[in-house]
């Protein structure tokens, strides 16, 4: 990926002013209503050493409850959007269809776009902000199986269906690099290969069969550091690309090009 390749991007219309929160902190009841556990309910719960306060996500700040008292207090602060993400246990509790759908789960992610909607909040979804069910995990290690892009797909599908009548801002994979970081060795290029699938997957299936209808747009979330050269000499200039490629060609190239770089 060369500098020069670089796209601008302008903005046209105007800036949403929204709230954002990622599903863990914040609406948790891990096992209220028929929800199953995701990773990190596991994690939390086996190394409670591992958070400064031994804390979890059992209730976090507890918007399962309160989600009409939180659109209240955005709406009096002046938003017009809020970002959240669904999370994909509390929908389907063993992360597949054929281990059944929670309608209570769906129920409270229709309460919560109507609230939205009818206080002047647009919803802006995010579908996968980390949370894998523990049963994806336990299966086949999630993210490190091709198996996984299945049945992401069902996943993404089925909020398409219950939801993408009214959301029509979709983000499929938040900040999807970090999700990759933590493993060693051939793991991360395996956990990358198969979010772009996964993601490139549903968007397939939203385009194709879902969008002239829902009339939404869909798309990923990618984070990155820039890099510069620490001087013009041609390896530091070197070593400045490299970088680039690694923390945004990474997935940036298979998202724009279709193909991984050699890098």
């Amino acid at each position: 990926m060369a500098l020069q390749g670089i796209l601008l991007l302008y903005l046209s219309g105007r800036f949403h002013i929204r709230d954002s929160f990622f599903g863990l902190p914040v609406r948790r009841c891990c096992n209220e209503d028929g929800r199953g556990p995701s990773i990190w309910d596991t994690y939390t719960h086996k190394f409670p050493d591992k958070i400064k306060d031994g804390s979890n996500g059992d209730v976090a700040i507890d918007a399962y409850h309160h989600y009409k008292e939180d659109v209240e207090i955005m709406k009096d602060m002046g938003f017009d959007a809020y970002r959240f993400s669904i999370s994909w246990s509390r929908l389907l509790p063993n992360g597949t269809l054929s281990g059944g759908v929670n309608k209570e789960g769906i129920k409270y992610y229709n309460n919560l776009i109507n609230e939205l909607l009818a206080n002047g909040l647009k919803p802006f979804v995010t579908l996968f902000h980390w949370d894998l069910p523990q049963a994806l995990e336990d299966e086949y290690g999630g993210f490190l199986s091709p198996q996984i892009v299945n049945h992401y797909q069902d996943y993404a599908e089925l909020c398409f269906k219950e939801f993408g009548d009214r959301v029509k801002q979709l983000d499929h994979i938040k900040r999807a690099m970090e999700l990759r970081q933590w493993w060693l060795c051939t793991e991360p290029y395996l956990v990358s290969h198969y979010q772009l699938l996964a993601h490139a997957s549903a968007v397939k299936l939203y385009k194709e069969k879902y969008q002239a209808d829902q009339k939404g747009v869909i798309g990923i979330t990618i984070l990155s550091h820039w890099f510069v050269p620490f001087s013009d000499a041609k390896h530091h200039q070197e070593a400045a690309l490299r970088a680039l490629d690694f923390m945004f060609g990474w997935y940036m190239d298979p998202l724009t090009n279709g193909d991984i770089r050699t890098a």
